[in-house]
């Protein structure tokens, strides 16, 4: 096995500090709201937003109608039969639902992020990509590493995107073959790989053969690093980041 090298990539220690300090919301009646549930929420209002293809999520349920997040955006109880921002709820049965927008139909299932209409993301064709800034100060993103759904953290202070052996191993990912390195992070020095992606996706957008690290160490997020963001040009207009491609 090869000498393991000095990696420079940084992480952050605590990368969601900060969020929201807003007491708790009154409980509806008839609808259970769980800790688990409140997280992927807050994960999916900070999610990446691209033309055409739209991210919906069912939440909840009160009664016979669901709960849907669209883009992000605010919780919206919507009936069947009922379209909202372009989204028709077409069926709602126990905890999963049917929803159509552009033509198209996708069965949900309670707090499972799932793309609809236009091209979505499997076209991999786009240009642009706009993150909101969530409550905490991060831009957070939905995508994909080899075609498995991931979710990402910007950080421009990451040499190359990062994960942890457990999202790899999810994904499928055999880093055992990579170039052993050290990581640097906020925790001390760290046993990572070296390994090659052959494809990362964030919303309608997607490039080849990026570099990333697999760090033994756990991590909260798949960081979003310079080896993606180096491929594009990026801006910070009031709450959003804007990544055009450039190759």
């Amino acid at each position: 096995m090869a000498h393991p090298q000095a990696c420079p990539l940084r992480v952050a220690a605590h990368p969601l500090a900060g969020g929201n300090t807003a007491g708790p919301a009154k409980p509806v009646p008839g609808y259970s709201w769980h800790p688990i549930r409140a997280v992927v929420v807050a994960l999916l209002a900070t999610a990446c937003t691209f033309a055409h293809a739209q991210s919906v999520m069912l939440t909840g349920t009160i009664g016979s109608r669901a709960i849907l997040i669209v883009d992000g955006g605010a919780p919206k109880t919507v009936a069947v039969g009922e379209t909202f921002q372009g989204v028709k709820l077409v069926s709602l049965q126990g905890e999963q639902a049917t929803v159509e927008a552009g033509g198209k139909r996708v069965a949900l299932r309670m707090d499972t992020p799932a793309s609809i209409g236009g091209s979505g993301p499997a076209g991999g064709g786009g240009s642009r990509i706009v993150l909101p800034v969530s409550s905490g100060g991060h831009f957070m993103a939905q995508g994909a590493i080899n075609g498995r759904s991931v979710s990402f953290m910007l950080d421009t202070g990451a040499t190359a995107v990062a994960m942890s052996a457990a999202d790899a191993q999810r994904i499928g990912l055999d880093f055992s073959k990579g170039q052993p390195v050290r990581m640097n992070t906020a925790n001390g020095v760290a046993q990572a790989y070296r390994v090659r992606l052959n494809s990362v996706r964030v919303g309608d957008v997607e490039v080849y053969d990026v570099e990333a690290i697999v760090s033994e160490q756990p991590m909260p997020f798949i960081l979003l690093g310079n080896s993606f963001i180096s491929r594009f040009s990026m801006r910070r207009d009031a709450d959003q980041m804007v990544l055009e491609k450039r190759f």
